[in-house]
């Protein structure tokens, strides 16, 4: 009871997207995970990535640190991407008063990597308390002039935008609408066969084919990097900064067509290791996945998911695109690392804005939808 949600965002991240800087809100949102990370190093932490921003567990005694990142990385938003990251931190003691419970599991991905999956309302309920503009906030990370520096090693936004395995990439998002918790379970179970139906199972649902990464050496994909990792300094540290990722870029793309094992690393396959470490599904309260396919298979999908929604069973969100972003955590070239993934040009902030336009049409806000999952709680 005595730790602590922090909840991240972009807010207004529509416009950002819109004007094309779905990478940079990518990255933001990104870099308060790994500044987190950095941070609480005693335990392992759960979190998980929303596109825009993330949602992360982190107990009491490293709250004091967190928050100055935090009012940091709020810092460099305003400055260097004129951005507002809003930043909210609810005690875990106030969900529970409420009602509502977060549950968290662990799911394997690889041997470099956990993922967290986070059950029970709890971060929904967070997120609505830090979202809602019609009360007084009094969880929101109040700002403050703080330009300390901030540990933001593993952050790494070095790969071109990648082309899915098949002709388009869906972010989808998925909340399931039920009287009990049966119900809502048994509805996610049909809603991930039928996906699997339809994009293939296992593997098959993977968007990244390791032959399709490319590390990038365009100025407009590598700056958003060095604005984080040089924070406060001048202009001529982060034109440094650009011109090593160019030179490490280099020295990595040569490496791996030839081949080579340098320092212990078999750069031969280290592209099918990140194919094989990225984050693209996740359950924090609803469903979210990136699926790569046709067209004739998302309007499969889309039909079936229309005739659930019709019936009242769930709301969903999806957005196409021709491409995929990745922004990674790498703590160890050969270890402790994870790959975001998100559709290009709005990804799964606009799959969560498509849903929030269904949850209106059917006269269902996230108040209403709190309120049915305080109940199954309660059962």
């Amino acid at each position: 009871e005595d730790w602590y949600i922090i909840i991240t965002d972009i807010a207004d991240s529509t416009k950002a997207i819109e004007n094309g800087r779905y990478k940079e809100v990518n990255l933001l949102g990104a870099s308060s995970i790994v500044a987190i990370l950095n941070i609480v190093k005693k335990v392992e932490i759960p979190f998980v990535f929303g596109g825009d921003g993330a949602s992360i567990l982190v107990p009491p005694s490293d709250l004091s640190a967190v928050k100055d990142a935090l009012v940091t990385l709020q810092y460099i938003a305003r400055s260097s991407f004129s951005l507002n990251l809003r930043v909210g931190i609810v005690p875990m003691s106030a969900i529970i008063a409420a009602g509502f419970d977060i549950q968290v599991a662990k799911l394997r991905i690889s041997r470099h990597y956990a993922q967290a999956i986070f059950s029970g309302g709890g971060i929904s309920y967070a997120t609505e308390l830090i979202k809602d503009y019609g009360i007084p906030n009094i969880y929101q990370l109040k700002r403050r002039k703080n330009n300390q520096t901030v540990d933001f090693t593993g952050l790494e936004c070095r790969w071109q935008d990648i082309q899915p395995k098949h002709e388009e990439a869906v972010s989808l998002h998925v909340l399931a609408i039920g009287h009990s918790q049966f119900d809502v379970n048994q509805i996610y179970r049909e809603v991930l066969d039928k996906i699997q139906d339809i994009y293939g199972r296992g593997g098959d649902l993977n968007p990244i084919l390791s032959t399709r990464l490319n590390l990038s050496f365009s100025q407009a994909q590598l700056t958003p990097e060095a604005k984080v990792r040089t924070q406060h300094q001048d202009g001529i540290s982060q034109w440094l900064y650009l011109w090593r990722m160019r030179c490490e870029n280099l020295l990595g793309t040569l490496f791996m067509q030839l081949k080579l094992k340098v320092d212990g690393v078999h750069w031969g396959s280290y592209k099918m290791l990140v194919a094989n470490t990225v984050d693209y599904q996740k359950f924090d309260d609803a469903l979210r996945i990136v699926l790569s396919g046709n067209a004739a298979q998302s309007q499969a999908l889309i039909d079936y998911l229309d005739r659930r929604y019709g019936a009242g069973e769930l709301v969903y969100g999806a957005h196409i695109s021709d491409r995929v972003l990745m922004t990674c955590l790498v703590f160890e070239r050969i270890g402790r690392q994870v790959h975001f993934i998100d559709g290009a040009g709005g990804g799964f902030a606009l799959a969560a804005r498509d849903l929030k336009q269904r949850m209106h049409n059917k006269a269902l806000n996230w108040q209403v939808f709190l309120r049915m999952m305080r109940l199954r709680n309660r059962k």
